[in-house]
C-alpha cells in the first residue's frame, strides 16, 4: 500500500500539483509559466503496471476528476494570455456621432445653423415666441440676415430649401447661395393694419424672402424676375414648393402687399395650405 501511495503521490507532483498554491509562487520569473500537458492515457497506461487493475482505476479516476474540477475553476484555461475586449463597430459609433448635435446647431437639426434666443416677449397681446432660435444656414444656404423663427418655422424652411428650392434653381448660376429676407419676427398686426389680427410674424411663424442669391452672384428678385420667362419659371416654381411645408404662401400674384416678396408661414387652415 506504501508504495501505491508512493506511486500517486508521484503522479500528482507530475500532474503539478492542481488545487495546491506554489511554495514559491514567484519562482525565478515575475512571468507566469504554462503548465504542462499530461496525457490521461499515458497516466493510466503506467499506472497500470504497477497496481492492481481494480485499485488502479478507482484512484485513476479520482485522480483524472479532480484534474477536470481544478482546469474548469482555473482563471488561466487553455491560455495564460488574456482575452481581448470587444470593441464597438466602427459603423455604430458613426452612427452614434452622426445624431448628436453639431456645435452652432439650433432645433436638434445639423442642417440648421444659428443660436437659441429663448422666451421671446411681445408688446401687443398675442405676440411674441415661447422657444426662439436665430436662425442663419438652412441646409448650406445663408440668410441675409439673422432670423428669428420657431423650430416648427426653421424646419419648415429647411425642407422647402432642401426639396422645393435647389430641385427650381438646379445648376443656374451654380446653385443656390443664399436668401435675402426682407422679414422675421416682428410684433404687428396683419399688413400693419390697425386693428386686424396679429400677424404669423409676431408668433415666430413666418419669414418673408425677397430675392434668392445663386453663387455666381446672380440673384433672382421677386420684384424683378417675377415675370420675366427664365427667371421667373424658377421663382414660380419654387413658390408652388412652399405650398406643404408651410401652411401660408403668398407671392406677387396674392396682393399688393407681396408684390417684393414670398411669405412663408406655418399657420394651418381648415382647407390645407393656402398659396397664392
Amino acid at each position: 500500500m506504501r508504495a501505491v501511495t508512493a506511486i500517486f503521490a508521484g503522479l500528482w507532483l507530475a500532474l503539478g500539483g492542481v488545487g495546491t498554491v506554489s511554495a514559491d509562487p514567484l519562482g525565478r520569473s515575475l512571468r507566469p509559466i504554462e503548465r504542462p500537458q499530461i496525457s490521461s492515457s499515458v497516466v493510466v497506461q503506467n499506472a497500470a503496471r504497477l497496481v492492481s487493475p481494480d485499485l488502479g482505476q478507482a484512484i485513476l479516476r479520482d485522480v483524472a476528476a479532480r484534474v477536470q474540477v481544478a482546469r474548469v475553476s482555473d482563471g488561466l484555461g487553455r491560455s495564460l494570455r488574456p482575452m481581448a475586449r470587444p470593441d464597438s463597430r466602427p459603423s455604430t459609433l458613426a452612427n452614434k456621432a452622426s445624431r448628436q448635435p453639431k456645435r452652432g446647431s439650433v432645433c436638434g437639426d445639423r442642417s440648421l445653423r444659428g443660436e437659441e434666443v429663448g422666451r421671446v416677449p411681445g408688446k401687443l397681446r398675442g405676440c411674441g415666441v415661447k422657444n426662439a432660435i436665430r436662425l442663419r444656414e438652412v441646409a448650406g444656404v445663408t440668410l441675409s440676415q439673422p432670423s428669428v423663427m420657431e423650430c416648427g418655422t426653421a424646419k419648415a424652411l429647411k425642407k422647402w430649401v432642401e426639396n422645393g428650392l435647389k430641385p427650381a434653381v438646379g445648376r443656374t448660376g451654380g446653385g443656390v447661395s443664399s436668401l435675402t429676407i426682407y422679414g422675421h419676427y416682428v410684433c404687428r398686426t396683419r399688413n400693419h393694419r390697425k386693428g386686424a389680427k396679429i400677424s404669423e410674424h409676431g408668433k415666430g411663424k413666418a419669414i418673408d424672402i425677397g430675392a434668392i442669391k445663386l453663387q455666381n452672384g446672380q440673384s433672382l428678385s421677386v420684384l424683378k424676375d417675377w415675370n420675366k420667362r427664365r427667371e421667373g419659371r424658377i421663382l414660380k416654381k419654387a413658390h408652388r414648393a412652399a405650398c406643404g411645408p408651410f401652411g401660408t404662401v403668398l407671392g406677387p400674384d396674392a396682393d399688393k402687399y407681396h408684390k417684393d416678396h414670398f411669405h412663408f408661414d406655418t399657420a394651418r387652415h381648415r382647407s390645407g395650405s393656402y398659396c397664392r
